[in-house]
């Protein structure tokens, strides 16, 4: 159920409004204590990228080789099997990013194993990729993926309390005979540069308890789950910054109360060694309000500034009316000596939207005391009123500084290129018109 059927589905007639070039002077005291860098946003001529893109941009140099892993793989019982998880390369990333359609390699991938037997289930999408920097040639890399799957491709298994029970499961997005699809994240490792995957397994999920099931799940988006991560390294941790979608606690149709969901969702973190990338299953611990304490598959807290308040419209995910963040894309700026996030924001059923917003972080450890906690107030950068934003992030651009630096949509300088998935109307493209340049706080 990644976002590119849901645009299928919706269908709307819309209308745009946007300025031209602008600058947001981000100065208000936030809850870091620092004040927010200011951006320029620059246009430029349309940027179009020419392949399928449904998810966070995947991208790592290999040697002087700039490439990326955007697609789909897998089964999907709801929208048809996929085979669109492909690599381009490129000199550098606008390179990379011109690629045509034809041009998308399809690297070797782990085989989906039948319903109840261990394996592979659903489909996956690449979201980072994290290079392993003991490896000189820059080939072994583990990759970030969000998977989705259905009762009928993850059945429940009372022995180990992984998978999902058809009772009351909510609808999909092809009308009431549908089921609506679960995310998980999961690692794959590759040690020839991205052209054939291994997959080491999830090792962050929601089980089937914290689903959120009918009569109250109406807004055509998850269940439950975790997805749509975005994942930085901060000295010994990979840290992953997802969407939570769960109940944070034993869902019950009886006590069932949305202030509750909303309490436990919007822009989460985890944690898990580096060396544990190769062996990851139950290694992860997500942030517990104190510290990383919390099970992979138990009960978490949210990022607390990056939560809608209730008072401006925040509610919870299975609503169609709630409002939260989601979609983290997460970069050191080397400029700022900051972390930069762009999120999306999701303000009706069926991940509508026309929003993206940013958020910082001066914590370059986000291991030590509150730190991964402390991101500034999403702010405002781009309103399309009438269109479906997803998928925002900043991309390195083909400057000598860029190419030198090896910079990717991980790290990048005081410049960089905006991309966003743009739904509009009958049509859907990732694509880039601007240019953004930070300015330092004065």
């Amino acid at each position: 159920m990644k976002k590119l059927e849901i645009f299928k589905i919706i269908g709307l007639m819309f209308t745009v409004t946007f300025s031209m070039a602008f600058i947001l002077p981000f100065t208000q005291k936030q809850t870091t204590d620092f004040d927010n860098p200011k951006i320029v946003l620059t246009p430029t001529e349309k940027f179009y990228f020419n392949s399928f893109v449904d998810c966070n941009m995947a991208e790592v140099w290999v040697g002087d080789t700039f490439r990326i892993f955007p697609g789909k793989y897998g089964e999907d019982p709801l929208w048809g099997n996929a085979r669109e998880l492909k690599f381009a390369d490129g000199k550098n990333a606008d390179e990379a990013f011109s690629s045509k359609a034809e041009q998308f390699i399809e690297p070797i991938m782990p085989k989906n194993t039948p319903p109840g037997t261990p394996g592979l289930h659903g489909a996956v999408w690449f979201e980072t990729v994290y290079q392993d920097i003991k490896d000189k040639t820059g080939k072994s890399l583990f990759a970030v993926y969000h998977n989705e799957n259905y009762p009928s491709t993850l059945p429940y298994d009372s022995a180990t309390g992984i998978g999902y029970i058809d009772k009351n499961w909510p609808q999909g997005l092809k009308g009431p005979t549908s089921d609506a699809a679960v995310c998980r994240i999961g690692i794959m490792k590759s040690l020839d540069g991205g052209r054939s995957w291994e997959n080491k397994g999830i090792f962050i999920e929601d089980l089937q308890p914290r689903m959120i099931l009918k009569p109250y799940n109406t807004s055509n988006t998850f269940p439950g789950g975790v997805g749509d991560p975005s994942a930085v390294a901060s000295g010994k941790y990979l840290y992953l910054f997802y969407g939570e979608y769960g109940y944070p606690a034993s869902f019950d149709s009886a006590t069932y109360n949305p202030d509750v969901e909303q309490s436990g969702q919007c822009i989460s973190v985890a944690r898990i060694l580096l060396t544990d990338l190769d062996n990851p299953v139950g290694k992860a611990k997500r942030w517990n309000g104190k510290s990383f304490s919390a099970a992979p598959d138990g009960i978490g807290l949210p990022v607390r500034s990056l939560q809608i308040p209730k008072s401006e419209g925040g509610g919870p995910a299975s609503s169609p009316k709630g409002k939260f963040h989601w979609g983290p894309s997460v970069s050191w700026n080397t400029y700022l000596n900051s972390w930069v996030m762009l999120m999306a924001k999701a303000e009706g059923p069926s991940w509508q939207g026309g929003k993206i917003y940013i958020s910082y972080n001066k914590n370059a450890d986000l291991g030590a005391g509150n730190n991964s906690q402390e991101w500034s107030k999403p702010q405002l950068i781009i309103d399309k009123p009438g269109h479906i934003l997803w998928y925002p992030s900043l991309q390195p651009l083909n400057t000598p500084e860029d190419i030198a630096n090896k910079n990717t949509c991980l790290k990048l300088g005081q410049k960089a290129r905006l991309f966003i998935k743009d739904n509009y109307k009958d049509k859907s493209e990732y694509s880039s018109e601007y240019i953004v340049e930070f300015k330092k706080p004065e």
